[in-house]
């Protein structure tokens, strides 16, 4: 029987977290008094400290020209585990046994030296992997295309801008023929049809028969390039195997997480913020479930302390694939008459629109290209039930977001 690529057994990663004691404010004469007593006492410079497991028992194996994905929330461990993987970070304990020759893609400035130009990288991170340069050279022009880098070969890389760092990093992780190719969230730094690009050499890579590991936030992604995954929450692994089952999982325990259907706030000293969020159905009842013929009624209260040119504020709503449905906001805000006080907006999302599934809405206050002056993400959760639209017949597709009530005029031609 062939072997895993990748073999992962009992892995964790600990940090320990160093601090000191903050002190109240002393004199200079205080300090050299109260440090040469901490010297007498063996005391000088001592600082508490923690660990924080990164990375706790996690075991899984890879078998050759797998796309596996791994998911979770901010702070599961997955870039930790991603390091690893790339011997970047040593493990505190477990084994990693890894059966070819490593890419990796994690964050901007990664594997690349800054005062080299991008031509001279190209041969360097080949050479790191091992390859002659009569291989490097054969890529050479394809790397080059791909990465779209033409006029800035000959540029030194700390000069290239950060889309420019993630093109020219990608293409040659994923054109040196790397046996196990590793690519992190970084692709989000990425312009959309770049990443687009990405997304498709990823999957020519593992039809070659190589390796992914692929870290992403984009739902979406992970669903449509590999067939299994791991779900990692505070460094352990709570679920792994098939992706559509890893996802659902993942979402459910997300959503779950937003249980409170009313969002309140008492008191803030931002110039302007929110008090109260609630959904409300088409009777002006407080809901959480509307059928998707009725309207849906998002009620916000919002507190302005001081008025400030130029306001926005709004919300946008993604669906339990973690794609973002629409956006809406207002800024056309007429504060003629009123400088401070409680302000109510009722928004209407139309009946006929949301298709049936999980929905939640972050809300936020802005200036445009200044500052955001309140952001409350994944705050309310609602559920849009099919009560009889003409789409059931595709009962178990995915057909999208919202419903197209296009107008269609049908003439006879002879």
């Amino acid at each position: 029987m062939t072997q895993p690529v990748i073999q992962v057994k009992d892995l964790s990663k600990c940090y320990q977290i160093r601090s000191t004691t903050p002190k109240p404010y002393h004199s200079l004469r205080e300090d050299l008094v109260d440090g040469f007593k901490g010297l007498l006492r063996g005391q000088w410079g001592r600082s508490q400290s923690e660990d924080f497991w990164a990375l706790k028992d996690v075991s899984f194996d890879v078998n050759q020209g797998e796309v596996v994905g791994i998911i979770g929330r901010n702070g599961a461990g997955k870039s930790t585990l991603l390091k690893i993987l790339s011997r970047i970070v040593r493990p505190t304990s477990g084994e990693v046994v890894i059966r070819g020759r490593v890419g990796s893609l994690l964050e901007v400035g990664t594997g690349f030296h800054p005062e080299l130009t991008g031509r001279e990288n190209i041969f360097m991170n080949g050479a790191v992997l091992g390859m002659k340069r009569a291989e490097i050279v054969r890529k050479f022009d394809e790397i080059v295309a791909f990465a779209e880098v033409e006029k800035f070969l000959d540029t030194p890389v700390k000069f290239y801008s950060s889309g420019m760092y993630v093109r020219l990093a990608f293409a040659v992780a994923a054109h040196l023929e790397p046996e196990i190719l590793i690519v992190d969230e970084v692709l989000a730094v990425g312009d959309s049809q770049f990443q687009k690009k990405c997304l498709g050499k990823m999957g020519d890579v593992s039809r070659e028969g190589r390796t992914v590991i692929l870290v992403s936030h984009q739902i979406g992604a992970i669903n449509h390039l590999c067939a299994s995954a791991l779900l990692l929450n505070h460094g352990k692994v709570i679920e792994s195997g098939n992706t559509h089952k890893v996802i659902d999982i993942y979402l459910n325990n997300l959503f779950a997480q937003v249980l409170n259907k009313e969002f309140i706030e008492e008191e803030s000293s931002k110039e302007m913020f929110i008090t109260k969020i609630q959904s409300l159905n088409q009777r002006y009842e407080a809901a959480c479930s509307f059928p998707y013929t009725e309207k849906i009624l998002i009620d916000i209260d919002y507190k302005l302390n001081k008025w400030v040119p130029n306001i926005h504020a709004g919300f946008f709503v993604t669906d339990q694939r973690g794609r973002r449905v629409f956006t809406t906001e207002n800024n056309t805000w007429d504060m003629t008459t009123i400088k401070s006080g409680k302000l109510n907006v009722n928004v209407t999302i139309p009946p006929k629109f949301l298709v049936a599934g999980e929905y939640l809405f972050t809300f936020y206050i802005s200036i445009p290209r200044v500052k955001f002056i309140e952001w409350e993400e994944d705050i309310l959760r609602i559920t849009v039930i099919d009560t009889g639209s003409q789409f059931l017949i595709y009962e178990g597709g995915d057909y999208g977001c919202v419903f197209a009530d296009c107008k269609w005029e049908i003439k006879a031609i002879s």
